[in-house]
């Protein structure tokens, strides 16, 4: 059975998810939504940066794209700073009756606790209503640090802790503006980043928590704990996305910590860099500049690390390879499942199957 697909941005993720789209066997793409008015007309083969057309002209008028019916949405907008217009966009696709694969917003990845239940609940009852599914994931929140980590669970005898993570030197990291405004690097060390203001750590990664509680059968202390801590830079540093003078924020580390009876359970902790020589006593990869780590305490403990890069060994662009994939591969499973939210820990084994070929 042939899945049509609509593709819903070409920004970087939504090119890679293009191509993905066209190199699956079962799905096969049937319009591309554009903001920008310059692409409009464009074939989607090129906005791919394809050499080929693929016969399918990307456009920005929506009503057109929902009278194609198509089976399924891919959505990868930038949904963080434009949460309510995306939750809006979901509504009005899974009231049409289209499933809703999507790389955000994260806090959609496993929304209880964080969103309130009756909004949760609405997005749900139109899914529902519907006859549609929306899923959310990406890479981290995602697989690194949902999909993954419960997969080894079920290696497991006992398990005391679990701690899932990223290490990683952003001083590559293309993206200024997170880097400058929401991390903070490049800003005094008196000023507190928005990022690490009282409950944004827990609205951005307390998905990731809460999910493993929740697959695993845990009750969660409320609220979850933040840590966190950060260090400056001890020279002027010039990276890809910003200036870091000395002086100003380079370097920073945090937990969100999900407790037991007072006692850390499971962990989501990001060591965040911008140059190798940084915070020596912090946790390093094992091989390499950049990982997503998990560790497992009990019987038996475990502990592996998972690292990817593209053809040049741009960890950053792989970075974005794997979140389109991550959501393209998933959108037979996502077809499949029941109308409403479905979560990373509900979803059966995705593959890629289909992919290796001559």
């Amino acid at each position: 059975m042939t899945i049509r697909v609509v593709e819903w941005s070409t920004g970087c993720l939504g090119r890679m998810a293009v191509e993905a789209i066209d190199a699956r066997p079962e799905l096969r793409l049937a319009g591309v939504f554009v903001s920008d008015p310059a692409k409009v007309g464009v074939d989607a083969g090129r906005l791919a940066g394809l050499d080929r057309d693929l016969g399918v002209p990307a456009t920005d008028d929506r009503a057109a794209l929902l009278a194609l019916e198509p089976d399924v949405v891919v959505y990868t907008a930038e949904t963080e700073t434009r949460f309510t217009a995306a939750i809006e966009d979901f509504t009005e696709f899974l009231g049409a009756g289209i499933d809703v694969v999507a790389s955000g917003p994260v806090l959609l990845q496993y929304p209880h606790g964080t969103l309130p239940e009756e909004m949760i609940a609405a997005l749900d009852a139109a899914g529902r209503e519907g006859g549609a599914t929306l899923h959310v994931n990406g890479i981290d929140p995602g697989f690194a640090n949902d999909v993954l980590p419960l997969v080894m669970t079920s290696l497991s005898r006992s398990i005391e802790t679990i701690r899932v993570g990223e290490i990683a030197d952003y001083s590559v990291y293309h993206q200024g503006e997170t880097m400058r405004r929401l991390f903070g690097f490049g800003s005094p060390m008196e000023t507190l980043p928005p990022l690490l203001r009282p409950g944004m750590l827990a609205a951005g990664w307390g998905s990731v928590v809460r999910q493993i509680a929740a697959a695993l059968d845990v009750a969660l202390d409320e609220p979850l704990v933040e840590r966190h801590e950060r260090i400056a830079a001890d020279r002027d540093l010039s990276l890809l996305a910003c200036e870091i003078p000395a002086g100003t924020q380079a370097a920073m580390r945090f937990e969100v910590v999900g407790q037991v009876d007072g006692v850390d359970r499971i962990v989501l902790e990001h060591v965040t860099r911008t140059a190798g020589d940084q915070a020596p006593d912090w946790p390093r990869p094992d091989h390499g500049d950049g990982c997503y780590r998990i560790e497992i305490t009990g019987r038996p403990a475990m502990r592996m690390e998972l690292t990817h890069h593209d053809e040049h060994g741009d960890h950053n662009a792989s970075g974005m390879l794997v979140t389109a994939m991550r959501l393209v591969n998933s959108v037979e499973a996502v077809a499949a499942a029941e109308p409403g939210l479905v979560y990373a820990k509900d979803l059966p084994m995705i593959t890629g199957r289909g992919l290796m070929r001559s």
